[in-house]
């Protein structure tokens, strides 16, 4: 990788201008490489998984949920954020029982991606799960959700026609149709889909 510290920004100083119940907005004053100086504000996210759950007739398992920022209705894959101390696996293995009630045998994690860079530190870590048992969901209050099976090409078919705009989503479709033609391999391990 060639030498990047003429792109390096340094924090000056820091505030914190709002902290929610998960969320923390930050103000820094950085130097630029050049010598200026320059403000940022972001946001602060505990990260969170997405999983492409993969039913054994090879449907995929999505959900339709409103989301109020955007004032609409969205289709998605599953996906939470981290809770304080969990691991990513466990995450993902915990927002898929309880928003679809599927819990997986096998999984595989594909890899990160920033949704947001340019004002939030969030990763979301993107889990594929296969060898699919329904159980029940286990929704948090106020979490309405409802839940799609579809074929890729369907979900293919919306992404084309702009009607799939989750970040999240078109990433782990991307990343499904690399891995189905055999040009991103994913490693997958076998888990006790009773324990979540």
């Amino acid at each position: 990788m060639s030498d990047e510290r003429h792109l390096i920004e340094t924090k000056v100083s820091s505030e914190v201008v709002y902290r929610g119940h998960f969320l923390e907005v930050r103000k820094d004053q950085i130097a630029l490489p050049d010598g200026g100086q320059a403000g940022r504000e972001y946001i602060i996210h505990p990260g969170a998984v997405v999983i492409v759950p993969i039913l054994d007739d090879g449907r995929l398992v999505l959900e339709r949920q409103y989301r109020y920022p955007l004032q609409q209705v969205l289709l998605e894959f599953p996906a939470g954020k981290l809770d304080p101390g969990e691991s990513r696996l466990t995450a993902a293995r915990r927002e898929l029982a309880e928003e679809t009630g599927y819990r997986a045998r096998e999984w595989a994690c594909a890899g990160i991606l920033h949704n947001a860079a340019a004002y939030s530190d969030e990763f979301i870590e993107i889990w594929f799960a296969r060898g699919l048992e329904q159980g029940e969901r286990q929704l948090d209050h106020g979490e309405l959700i409802d839940l799609c099976l579809m074929q890729e090409e369907e979900l293919d078919r919306l992404a084309s026609a702009g009607a799939l705009t989750d970040a999240k989503t078109l990433i782990g479709l991307l990343w499904l149709q690399k891995w189905r033609a055999g040009r991103w391999p994913l490693d997958w391990q076998t888990l006790d889909a009773a324990q979540g």
